[in-house]
C-alpha cells in the first residue's frame, strides 16, 4: 500500500466528510493506493456517525472510536499502530490542512530520502495569542533539540512507515514528534511550506493551559530520552554530590571545634552555627535524591506497557472491538 492517512478527530462532524472526499480525489489523481484511518477521540457530537456512514461504503476507510477523550497523542499513537502504507501522513480534521500537499509530501519521502517531513504554516490564520505562543514554543524547541524546523506542532506531517512504528507518542507529546523521531535514530528530517486555511467549522481546541503544558512536555521528553532507561544516573549523581557537600560542611565544623579544643580555647557548640543545619539539610536532600534514583530504577525495571486506550468500536480493521 502506498499511503496511510491518519486523521485524529474530536467533534469535527461538519468538516470530516468534505476532508475525506478531498483526500480521495487527490490520491485518485495521483494513482496512490490509500487507506484512511480515522480515530474518533471521544467526540460528543455525531462525528462517529459520519465515520460509520463513510466507512460503510468505502473499505479503505478505517474507523476507531475511543470510549473517552484521551487527547491527540493517543489518537496518533493508535493510528500509527494501524497504518500499513509505505508513507504515513497525519492531518488535522478541521480543513485547515490542505490535502493537495499530499503528493509532494509523498515525493519527498519516497524520492528525496527523508524519514520525516514536517509542514510549516508560514502564513497562519490562527488567533494572535496562538501564533505568539507557537513562536515561543518553536524557538525553544529548536534551541533545545537542534532540529531546524519552524513549526514543530504542525498537524500536517509525512513519515516513512518504519518511523511511526519506532516512536512512542503519549500524553501531550504530539507537539514534539520531530524530537521523538530524532531520538529514535532517524535524523533525516525535512520541512515543507504548506498552505493553512482559516477554520470554517467548529471552534479551536486551543487553550491557555497549552502554554504551560508545552514546556512541561519539553522537559519531560528531555528527561525521558536522556535518563528514562537509567534514572539513577541523574538522581544518584545529584544525590551523591549533595551528600558529599553536606558531609564536608559538617566535617569543617567538627575540625574547627577540635582546633579550638587543641589550643585550649573555648570551643563554640557545633549546633550554634547555622552552617550545621544547612549541612544537615543538604545531606538529607542528597540521601533522598539517591533513594529516588534507586526507586526509579526498580520501577523502570518492572514497568509494563502504559499506553492502553479503551477502544469502543472499530470499522474495517482486523482487530477485534473492545466492548
Amino acid at each position: 500500500m502506498d499511503l496511510s492517512v491518519v486523521l485524529p478527530v474530536y467533534n469535527e462532524e461538519e468538516s470530516l466528510a468534505e476532508l475525506i472526499r478531498k483526500i480521495e480525489k487527490v490520491c485518485a489523481a495521483e494513482k496512490l493506493s490509500l487507506e484512511i484511518i480515522v480515530v474518533d477521540d471521544g467526540s460528543t457530537d455525531s462525528s462517529w456517525q459520519v465515520i460509520s456512514r463513510l466507512a460503510s461504503v468505502a473499505k479503505h476507510i478505517k474507523g476507531i472510536r475511543f470510549r473517552k477523550n484521551y487527547g491527540k497523542a493517543a489518537a496518533l499513537h493508535t493510528g500509527f499502530a494501524e497504518a500499513e502504507g509505505d508513507v504515513v501522513i497525519t492531518m488535522d480534521s478541521d480543513l485547515q490542512d490542505n490535502p493537495d500537499e499530499i503528493p509532494e509530501l509523498c515525493r519527498m519521502i519516497n524520492n528525496e530520502g527523508y524519514d520525516m517531513v514536517s509542514g510549516w504554516k508560514k502564513k497562519r490564520y490562527d488567533p494572535f495569542i496562538k501564533r505568539f505562543t507557537s513562536k515561543i514554543y518553536n524557538s525553544t524547541a529548536r534551541m533545545y533539540s537542534g532540529i531546524r524546523l519552524h513549526d514543530f506542532n504542525c498537524g500536517l506531517k509525512a513519515y516513512r512507515n518504519e518511523v511511526v512504528k519506532s516512536i512512542e507518542v503519549y500524553g501531550e507529546m504530539h507537539r514534539y514528534i520531530p524530537l521523538l523521531v530524532k531520538k529514535s535514530g532517524f535524523n533525516n528530517i525535512g520541512e515543507k511550506v504548506v498552505e493553512h486555511s482559516p477554520r470554517r467549522y467548529g471552534s479551536s481546541k486551543y487553550g491557555v493551559d497549552r502554554f504551560i503544558k508545552g514546556y512541561l512536555d519539553l522537559l519531560t521528553i528531555g528527561f525521558i530520552t536522556r535518563f528514562g532507561k537509567s534514572p539513577m544516573h541523574l538522581f544518584g549523581s545529584l544525590g551523591t554530590l549533595m551528600f558529599i557537600i553536606g558531609f564536608f560542611m559538617a566535617g569543617y565544623l567538627g575540625i574547627r571545634k577540635l582546633v579550638f579544643i587543641g589550643n585550649n580555647l573555648k570551643a563554640p557548640l557545633v549546633t550554634d552555627s547555622p552552617y550545621f543545619y544547612i549541612a544537615l539539610t543538604v545531606m538529607i536532600i542528597g540521601s533522598l535524591l539517591f533513594l529516588t534514583g534507586f526507586l526509579a530504577e526498580l520501577i523502570n525495571r518492572n514497568s509494563t506497557e502504559r499506553n492502553i486506550y479503551l477502544v469502543r468500536e472499530r470499522i474495517n480493521t482486523e482487530k477485534d472491538t473492545v466492548k
